[in-house]
């Protein structure tokens, strides 16, 4: 999300820092390119509008003319105005006594379901006890699916015959008797001029009055869904909502959009498929992401939740020795895996957004599943001693991986380089050739 939006603002940046002082007519013409960018990322107008005015205001005036780069400074205001736009960040409301209902609410078809199983394994992340609800007797299968994806986290799914509202009042007390910290109601799809199910969501509300009523909502219906979340937020009474799809093809103006229009805070994205595809909303890690300042925190976050951080100081030792070997590679590039896609790693980190955009996650993903093929083709002693690979032990790795002698060769080739350069580390000129490599 926000791919195109951020190379365009980040393009209206580099022409502003080719100017030494910015003159208002400078400064004009910036904002009419960042206002189309917005406009075309599906920014709301009046949003648009409201978030331009106050970055003129600012950049015109002595904040700017008297700063040393004006041009960065320039962005530093518009920075600090997304964050505005974006609202403060807001926690999940786990306050009061035990145990807080949560409540998800939408549209059919946004991801309620898979979010229920996704904010239950974060809630684990927390240290909750929690226990799924599965409220939806509409749509077939809807309690298998959450049965299904509660077993795979090992979380109480409560499920049963009555209806919606009696259901989630007898899980609430069945998880109190239980101990559990938090119940999640998984609630049927529906319109929000839907009224008899609109009033069986207040019913809901009435007999489990719920700590958090989220609304799950796909960041690709663009503007509609900032109307979705305005239909819902006056008949219920929204606390929180919860972006789906914000990793697919999306333009993210109605994650600009939302808190602005609605007053409604962003509180989740769902970054991926996966059931732990889901993050904490942080409008200043979002705003630096869209601007292409990255986003180190979440990457760090993502390597402290997938990374077995002993055995990386142990390969880090092993690289500066120069003993470390393809065993060692494949555990690092296994645990590398799990952090998510490449495209969406180098896109948190400052500076790399370009290159990300230039990375098809399809090839970069489809690369690293045959390099990992060709190291597990190899027998052990082969992964510790890679000089003796003969033409035959190739052939049979290329055969065992499903790839080709040459790819053989050019993986023997580009980990025995990476070898060589670490062996030259402590010697001068270590350190330029490995940002020669990098860059």
């Amino acid at each position: 999300m926000f791919e195109t939006l951020s190379e365009k603002l980040q393009s209206v940046f580099k022409q502003l820092a080719r100017r030494g002082k910015l003159s208002e007519a400078d400064v004009d013409s910036a904002l009419r390119e960042v206002r189309l960018a917005l406009l075309e990322a599906d920014v709301h107008f009046n949003v648009v509008k409201e978030f331009l005015g106050r970055v003129k205001t600012r950049a015109v005036g002595a904040e700017v003319s008297r700063a040393l780069a004006p041009a960065q400074q320039v962005i530093k205001i518009v920075h600090e105005e997304l964050i505005a736009t974006l609202g403060p960040g807001e926690r999940l409301n786990l306050s009061g006594p035990k145990p807080r209902a949560i409540m998800l609410v939408g549209l059919q078809g946004s991801g309620k379901t898979t979010t229920a199983a996704k904010l239950a394994g974060w809630l684990m992340r927390q240290g909750e006890r929690p226990v799924l609800v599965a409220a939806d007797p509409y749509r077939p299968a809807a309690a298998a699916q959450l049965q299904t994806l509660g077993a795979s986290l090992n979380v109480e799914v409560i499920s049963g015959p009555e209806a919606p509202p009696d259901l989630c009042a007898r899980a609430l007390k069945s998880a109190s008797d239980g101990g559990a910290s938090v119940v999640i109601m998984d609630t049927a799809g529906r319109l929000q001029i839907d009224e008899a199910l609109m009033a069986e969501l207040s019913a809901i509300k009435g007999r489990t009055s719920p700590a958090e009523a989220l609304l799950v909502a796909d960041a690709m219906t663009g503007q509609e869904a900032v109307k979705i979340a305005g239909g819902f937020h006056k008949q219920v009474g929204l606390t929180g909502l919860v972006l789906t799809k914000a990793d697919g093809d999306a333009r993210g103006g109605a994650a600009i959009s939302m808190r602005a229009v609605t007053g409604v805070p962003i509180k989740f994205l769902g970054v991926s498929e996966k059931l732990d595809g889901l993050e904490a909303f942080s409008p200043d890690r979002l705003a630096g992401r869209i601007l292409g300042m990255g986003d180190m925190l979440g990457l760090i976050e993502k390597a402290e939740a997938a990374l077995d951080f002993e055995q990386a100081q142990k390969a880090a030792e092993k690289l500066k020795s120069a003993s470390f070997d393809f065993e060692d590679f494949l555990e690092q590039l296994r645990q590398v895996r799990k952090m998510g896609p490449i495209g969406q790693l180098l896109d948190m980190v400052p500076g790399m957004g370009q290159l990300a955009a230039q990375i098809s996650p399809q090839d970069a993903e489809r690369q690293m599943r045959r390099t990992e093929a060709m190291i597990s083709s190899m027998t052990r002693e082969e992964r510790r001693s890679p000089e003796i690979m003969n033409a035959s032990r190739k052939r049979r790795i290329a055969a065992g991986s499903g790839t080709t002698v040459q790819e053989v060769n050019i993986l023997i080739k580009q980990f025995k380089d990476m070898q060589r350069l670490m062996k030259q580390m402590g010697k001068r000129g270590g350190m330029a050739q490995l940002s020669r490599m990098f860059r």
